[in-house]
């Protein structure tokens, strides 16, 4: 490899063996290997190592302003994903178990990072809520804005809340909420207007909005009817 070229390789504590996966993504990709799941800005595929399924997210090369940003300053998409998805998980929040993350730079420049995790066990994403009916509708809502409030009673705001970026399953006992796509989380301290507003975003008819804001409002101790009046006022993503 080019000495102006390094690359950092890194998997969780409990998955070293991956690392041989991981030092060969780039090549991998070249190769178009594994399932492609979503193409865009970013590609997405699954793939299969050591009889594990995973997910691995190849984040597109930045313009130059932020590869002198990140080759230098900041952490990778890549990095804060892995960071991030393991500090969900130590506050008892679901996302998909964190694998590992590969970095690379040419130089001072960031070049291409990509993150690893396992694949997700939740077969719904919050569009599946639009797009049929669920008899345990009022349940998974109520999930969502427990899981929401509590990312915000701990700080965490996530810039990308939409309809693909919240996952979820059912099961006899309970419904099981995972939240994805973490690298644009951001660390503050959130107030009620900004809790209701990071649902901006969802696509809600007005039984969902009044229940998932109820229930999120409950969970932060905040006034249900300052609250739910404020969303029907300011949230217009309604359908």
């Amino acid at each position: 490899m080019n000495s102006l070229c390094q690359t950092h390789i890194h998997a969780g504590a409990n998955y070293q063996a991956f690392l041989p996966f991981i030092e060969r993504l780039p090549e991998a990709f070249a190769h178009q290997e594994g399932e492609l799941l979503y193409k865009g800005r970013n590609e997405l595929r699954l793939m299969r190592y050591q009889g594990v399924e995973l997910v691995v997210k190849s984040f597109q090369i930045p313009n130059f302003v932020n590869r002198i940003a990140y080759g230098l300053f900041r952490s990778s998409k890549a990095q804060r994903s892995f960071e991030y998805a393991e500090r969900l998980q130590q506050l008892g929040i679901g996302t998909p178990q964190p694998i590992g993350y590969y970095t690379e730079r040419k130089g001072l420049l960031f070049h291409r990072s990509y993150y690893v995790s396992r694949r997700s066990r939740c077969p719904y994403t919050f569009a599946d809520l639009i797009q049929r009916p669920f008899a345990e509708e009022e349940a998974i809502l109520q999930t969502i804005a427990r899981t929401t409030a509590q990312l915000h009673e701990q700080g965490l705001l996530h810039k990308d809340y939409s309809r693909g970026n919240i996952l979820f399953a059912l099961t006899e006992e309970e419904v099981q909420v995972e939240i994805i796509d973490l690298n644009r989380i951001r660390f503050k301290q959130i107030s009620w207007k900004e809790g209701c507003r990071n649902f901006e975003r969802l696509p809600l008819t007005d039984r969902m909005l009044t229940t998932l804001t109820v229930a999120y409002a409950q969970e932060r101790g905040f006034d249900e009817r300052q609250c739910l009046q404020w969303m029907q006022a300011h949230h217009t993503n309604r359908i």
